[in-house]
């Protein structure tokens, strides 16, 4: 039994920087992931991808961002359960809880704060008859390494923040990189389809809307994408568009796993939590803090999850020591 005083869901940056506001409190964490390693997806999908609103970092790499948390939180001494999904929960009598993973490791704590981002999830895939057949063989849905790109002709399908971004970065890596979105307009931030129109009128992207990618051509290996485009006047044509690489970025389909059978209140596909005060559930003692969790005006962004999970450590520290009162020191003075 690995027994500690917060017992974290999820070791991604929410779960990570929870170790740190945890550690100022003098309160031991313990974090259950089903990765092999801490970060999320910041470490699994996109270490290389660039992130942007992190306070003091113009630009962050989100694997970098994830060794920067590891050394912040790892003067607190967290324990990993790694490699392993968090299967069942029951409460027992004296108000803790005991959480048993998949392999049957079992964790025992007074609080526990789920921080599993969008928990298991799925690539969003389009609906081209032959796709599978060339996934790993020029079809991608996740970009690991972006240097596998280096001088290739890559065609990105997408018009959310991931497509647009993925653009601008690889438009300084790839030979060629081309954009289609099946719309004129895009959904992502407004800096970065500015900075695609710029790049666009450089030469450095080229830009194709209103289209969608319908078939792929090949044989052992991706050799073009059959484009189907639209102008103005709603004439369509089809062609097919010579590349090395095609990423759909549609997004990802996210699962609770077997969370969604603790008892929780659930709102498409989140956790409701009260953000009144804590972050926390319908069940006293249990939090849901980043992208897991759902409340009026949530926003999904790693800096909403660090001050999340800043609040419900106020109040799991009350839980763990009732009727002692904290005073509140910044790190200035009590230092970590």
């Amino acid at each position: 039994m690995i027994k500690t005083d917060i017992l974290i869901i999820g070791a991604g940056p929410t779960g990570l920087f929870t170790v740190f506001e945890a550690g100022l409190l003098k309160l031991k964490c313990h974090l259950i992931d089903a990765l092999p390693q801490p970060g999320g997806q910041c470490s699994e999908i996109y270490p290389k991808k660039p992130i942007y609103d992190i306070p003091a970092y113009p630009e962050i790499l989100a694997g970098d961002l994830t060794e920067r948390l590891l050394e912040q939180c790892k003067q607190f001494e967290p324990g990993f359960t790694l490699g392993e999904r968090a299967e069942t929960i029951v409460k027992q009598e004296d108000g803790s809880f005991i959480v048993t993973t998949n392999k049957g490791t079992k964790h025992q704590a007074p609080v526990v704060a789920i921080a599993g981002g969008l928990g298991s999830f799925e690539p969003r895939k389009p609906l081209i008859h032959n796709l599978k057949d060339f996934e790993d063989k020029g079809v991608e849905y996740i970009i690991k390494d972006p240097e596998i790109y280096r001088n290739k002709k890559v065609v990105i399908a997408g018009g959310g923040d991931s497509a647009l971004d993925w653009s601008i970065f690889l438009s300084d890596v790839a030979k060629q990189v081309t954009l289609i979105h099946r719309r004129n307009e895009f959904r992502g931030h407004l800096d970065s389809v500015d900075k695609v129109q710029e790049l666009k009128n450089a030469g450095k992207i080229k830009l194709i809307t209103p289209a969608e990618v319908i078939g792929i051509v090949g044989d052992y290996e991706l050799k073009a994408v059959v484009v189907k485009e639209s102008d103005n006047i709603h004439i369509e044509k089809e062609y097919e568009l010579e590349c090395d690489h095609f990423i759909p970025l549609f997004g990802l389909s996210p699962k609770l796993g077997p969370i969604a059978n603790w008892g929780l209140e659930i709102e498409k596909n989140a956790i409701k939590v009260d953000n009144s005060l804590d972050y926390q559930t319908n069940i006293p003692g249990i939090f849901a803090i980043g992208d897991v969790n759902t409340y009026p005006g949530k926003l999904k962004l790693i800096l909403c999850g660090f001050h999340e999970a800043t609040l419900m450590c106020q109040s799991a520290y009350q839980i763990i020591n009732p009727g002692k009162r904290y005073v509140m020191k910044y790190t200035t003075v009590s230092r970590c």
